[in-house]
């Protein structure tokens, strides 16, 4: 049992170490929600709130997370007794959406969760590999800088690569990438930017053997998705369109996909994502942790998920040094060969740097 004595919210600023480029617009600094939830005993997990400052992404930002955990989540938490984090539902359930803000919870609950029962968190989930293949995110950027950052990642042993397109760079940019690399594991990630009025385009991406191409349609949408997936050969992977367990259930009845990303913070947190984990193994679709631009606390969850069964894709969970000067957590995640070692220590398996986590904050708050 654990009863929810104290939260903590703690609002940072990390500068990334290079400016990232979407087709939504590009990221220089982070704003983020570090959540530290304590029982009773005074044992801590924590969390991480990963919406980005304006709503480009989903419609959720640093500050509607805060409105939401302020005002209506963590007056609901404090107090409670868990026995187990499936027991959040309860206070979740009358809250439509705002996945960022439950994920923020859910995560820290079971880092709590995991501690009190001293099992590692991909133990506490049901993770069985020791390691996790490490893919990494190329922006959009000059060509000639873009195959230079390829280059520096293979020479880290970088499993997978991703780059981002958008209309006006994406074919011409992808045939280059190709002519250097022709037996890259390549992906290509949309963000939304194209159409069914693009199908010729995008029919076009498939002489380039790509893995896949994520989320090429509206982000909202699985019908239109799956009208693309019968007219390609690419695996079309879903992102921003699965956000619920349902989310995924339809997307796979339909066929509006081969693969699918899973970012903890888009689905409301670890207890959802284990859920589609399941299903997708039970209907052999494929899986893989995407990555928000996140701290090594959110970094650390993204591990713990990955070492489930059925995520066999390797997943954005760069090491820290690709993102930041210095990450929040102690040791910071590294990549070895390609390869990050999952913690096997209670939780997540890695402790806050408290004197630089006072460094970077903008500000605290606390809920007992």
């Amino acid at each position: 049992m654990i009863e929810i004595h104290k939260a903590t919210i703690h609002a940072i600023e990390l500068n990334l170490l290079s400016p990232f480029s979407t087709s939504y617009g590009t990221v220089t600094n982070r704003e983020l929600l570090l959540l530290e939830v304590e029982d009773i005993s005074g044992e801590a997990g924590w969390g991480e709130v990963v919406a980005f400052s304006t709503p480009w992404y989903t419609e959720e930002t640093i500050q509607t997370c805060f409105h939401m955990l302020n005002d209506f989540l963590l007056p609901a938490l404090i107090g409670k007794r868990l026995t187990t984090p499936l027991d959040l539902q309860e206070i979740f359930n009358p809250i439509k959406r705002n996945h960022m803000s439950k994920a923020a919870i859910d995560c820290a609950v079971w880092d709590l969760f995991a501690k009190k029962n001293n099992k590692s968190l991909s133990q506490a989930l049901g993770g069985t590999k020791e390691a996790v293949e490490a893919g990494v995110v190329v922006g959009l950027d000059d060509i000639h800088k873009m195959v230079h950052k390829i280059d520096e990642h293979l020479k880290a042993g970088y499993k997978r690569f991703k780059v981002k397109i958008k209309p006006g760079a994406d074919y011409d940019l992808i045939k280059q990438i190709r002519n250097h690399y022709p037996k890259l594991p390549l992906m290509v990630d949309a963000n939304s930017a194209y159409s069914l009025n693009d199908l010729n385009l995008l029919q076009k991406l498939d002489e380039f053997d790509l893995m896949m191409i994520e989320q090429p349609l509206d982000s909202s949408d699985i019908i239109d998705h799956r009208h693309l997936q019968q007219q390609l050969r690419t695996p079309v992977c879903l992102d921003e369109s699965i956000v619920s367990y349902d989310d995924a259930r339809k997307a796979i009845e339909l066929g509006s996909c081969q693969v699918i990303n899973v970012k903890v913070g888009r689905v409301g947190g670890l207890t959802e994502a284990k859920r589609i984990h399941d299903l997708c193994q039970k209907s052999n679709v494929r899986l893989w942790v995407g990555g928000m631009l996140e701290s090594g606390i959110s970094r650390a969850h993204n591990i713990a998920l990955a070492s489930l069964e059925n995520f066999t894709i390797p997943g954005d969970i760069s090491a820290s040094s690709r993102y930041w000067n210095k990450d929040v957590i102690l040791p910071e995640v590294e990549v070895d060969d390609g390869l990050i070692h999952v913690p096997k220590e209670p939780g997540i398996g890695y402790r806050v740097d408290r004197i630089f986590l006072n460094k970077v904050s903008t500000y605290q708050k606390t809920y007992a």
